[in-house]
């Protein structure tokens, strides 16, 4: 099944150049895979940041976890492009707000690191900005905001963003009264 996902993920050009399709697209087992190891990831970063600022601050970690960041990240670009070719999805730039996505990721490591360590503690933290995450990106489909395809909103996703906040909530009203 999954050997059947791969080639939707990055079909080949004719030119032989990889190329990821973006567009929104029907969900499928790997996607909700994916998505929940990238909450896991998040969750392992929050950590790992809010410990190295109790040695230093929050600023230190977010300079250092980016710095480690870039490295990785240069490391398997040049991995994936020995072993494929260029990534490229289209000819055309970029629009320039595209390139600012560094910026709510240094908020994040300084927020995550700044609650964590706080009160809030790790699940707590992770559960409000979870619940963060969600109304922003209803906020982001419902609008079309930054280039993602607008989406009509359903009572549904409203119940789920309020039933997410409830769950924070009572993450963080569970711990107070242990």
């Amino acid at each position: 099944m999954t050997k059947e996902l791969i080639p939707q993920l990055m079909p080949q050009e004719p030119t032989g150049q990889a190329h990821i399709d973006l567009k929104p697209q029907v969900s499928t087992p790997l996607n909700l895979m994916l998505g929940l190891l990238g909450g896991v990831a998040l969750a392992v970063m929050i950590a790992l940041n809010s410990e190295l600022a109790k040695y230093g601050s929050p600023l230190l970690a977010s300079w250092v976890a980016h710095g480690v960041g870039t490295l990785v990240a240069l490391l398997l670009l040049g991995a994936v492009r020995l072993r494929q070719g260029a990534l490229t999805r289209r000819n055309e730039a970029a629009p320039w707000w595209a390139y600012l996505g560094g910026l709510p990721g240094a908020f994040t490591v300084v927020l995550g690191a700044m609650t964590v360590n706080s009160a809030l503690g790790l699940s707590a933290s992770i559960a409000f900005i979870m619940a963060g995450q969600i109304l922003f990106g209803l906020v982001c489909d419902s609008l079309g905001l930054f280039g993602m395809a607008r989406r009509r909103l359903s009572r549904g996703q409203g119940a789920a963003l309020t039933v997410m906040t409830l769950g924070a909530l009572i993450v963080l009203l569970a711990q107070e009264g242990a």
